[in-house]
């Protein structure tokens, strides 16, 4: 896929045309964004993101399309585990509901400008080094394991990062927030507030996420264009994701097991695909082994499947856990 630079300029200027409309329509007026609200931004985003996927579709083909739609859809899925951390640390920074917006939309902007320079990484290495997917795809496996064994981030406590205690040593913070702003001049001294520290803990936050979820579409698609749109859509929809889902989070009890699933086979996507076109003299002497490959329709088949199944049974479960508590309830009140 050979993308002209007046395609990058393009779709990058298209992004940052997004975040401003994001930032002063929603942001104008500080409020607490809700369900409804987020539901929309949510439908528009995703649109967004199935119009670029029909653009590729129509100018480049199907194959191109489908890696676009199996990266987006699985960067976004990976992504609710970063939901889990936002609100840890919404939670342990006490930041106002009305500017929890500002803050995950330059939090995420960060993140994903910090993505960027790990994708261009990435795309450097696997074309000079083909046995770099080797190592995505045990990552990834093991990751996979981890996740099965561990599930997802939603008991964790919050620990600030390097990147935040660095922020907090060189820069001196006010005590409090002073409404939206992420500097503030008292008594002739220049101050961050703490609504700069948390933009930082959120955009670093989701930087260490980006170590499963980019070698994840790197087995996906090869095509840096492809992996860098694909996270783009995905970021920019996770803010209003954050507010529609909310208490949702924790009734998708099985979601670990799915994301686990994702990763497992796309790891073994990947390790397949390195044997294919195998070059280590110490396997098969060199020579590429004629291992079956996965194609993208199938990858994008089992990925929606997956997704569908543990949604499903997830608020299965959860509908029945919360009818067994109201039984087990109901007598207690009687008594009463």
């Amino acid at each position: 896929m050979v993308v002209p630079a007046w395609a990058w300029f393009a779709t990058i200027g298209g992004l940052v045309v997004l975040f401003a409309l994001d930032l002063f329509i929603v942001d104008r007026k500080p409020h607490e964004v809700t369900v409804g609200e987020a539901g929309r931004w949510v439908a528009f985003y995703v649109a967004c993101a199935i119009a670029f996927g029909g653009a590729i579709w129509a100018f480049s083909g199907w194959q191109y399309a489908g890696e676009f739609f199996a990266g987006y859809i699985t960067e976004y899925s990976l992504s609710v585990d970063n939901l889990f951390i936002f609100l840890i640390i919404m939670s342990a920074f006490s930041v106002p509901k009305i500017h929890q917006h500002r803050v995950l939309l330059i939090g995420i902007l960060i993140a994903l400008v910090m993505r960027g320079l790990f994708i261009a990484v990435g795309a450097v290495a696997i074309a000079k080094f083909s046995w770099v997917f080797y190592l995505f795809g045990i990552f990834l496996v093991y990751t996979a394991w981890q996740l099965a064994r561990t599930g997802l981030g939603e008991d964790e406590e919050y620990e600030e990062n390097a990147m935040t205690k660095l922020t907090r040593r060189v820069f001196p913070v006010t005590d409090t927030y002073h409404g939206a702003k992420s500097f503030i001049r008292l008594d002739g001294k220049r101050f961050v507030t703490p609504m700069f520290v948390v933009m930082i803990a959120i955009g670093t936050a989701d930087l260490l996420f980006a170590v499963d979820s980019i070698p994840a579409i790197f087995g996906l698609t090869k095509e840096p264009f492809l992996v860098f749109t694909a996270n783009a859509f995905a970021l920019m929809g996770l803010r209003q994701l954050y507010f529609l889902l909310g208490g949702l989070l924790k009734k998708l009890v099985y979601l670990s097991v799915g994301l686990a699933v994702i990763l497992g086979f796309i790891g073994v996507k990947l390790v397949l695909e390195a044997l294919h076109t195998n070059t280590l003299p110490f396997i098969n002497g060199g020579e590429a082994l004629g291992v079956p490959t996965i194609g993208i329709g199938l990858s994008l088949t089992v990925i929606v499947s997956v997704l569908a199944i543990t949604t499903v049974a997830s608020l299965v479960k959860s509908r029945r856990d919360d009818a067994k508590s109201g039984e087990n309830t109901e007598p207690a009140e009687q008594k009463l």
